[in-house]
């Protein structure tokens, strides 16, 4: 038997502000979307990986959500990370750096962290 990974769920507050974030900071795009009563969850995905990231927003819950210390994250690899450190510095996403591993973190409007590595 085998698994494999098709996507990450975040919860998140404001739905339109994550999707343009995820699509500035991170050039993932809107690859389908359901709605039901009470919810509507987008899916986002890029060309280098079928792997998707899914958002999902519940009308009853506008604020943020206690992530708690953040110790989860989802990575990705930067094809050029000088320029995507440079992109999310003056985008001013960056929340940790790690000089010494060759890392940095950038979180999204809800508090999420993402790694971004070389």
């Amino acid at each position: 038997m085998s698994f494999k990974m098709i996507h990450e769920n975040y919860n998140v507050s404001d739905l339109e502000k994550s999707v343009k974030f995820y699509g500035e900071a991170l050039d993932l795009h809107e690859v389908r979307r359901k709605t039901g009563d009470g919810f509507t969850i987008v899916f986002l995905s890029n060309d280098k990986s079928d792997f998707e990231l899914e958002l999902t927003c519940l009308d009853d819950h506008p604020y943020r959500y206690d992530l708690g210390e953040c110790e989860f994250h989802l990575a990705f690899r930067a094809e050029d990370y000088a320029a995507a450190h440079k992109k999310h510095e003056e985008m001013g996403c960056i929340c940790f750096e790690n000089p010494q591993m060759g890392i940095y973190f950038i979180e999204d409007p809800d508090g999420y962290w993402l790694e971004i590595v070389p």
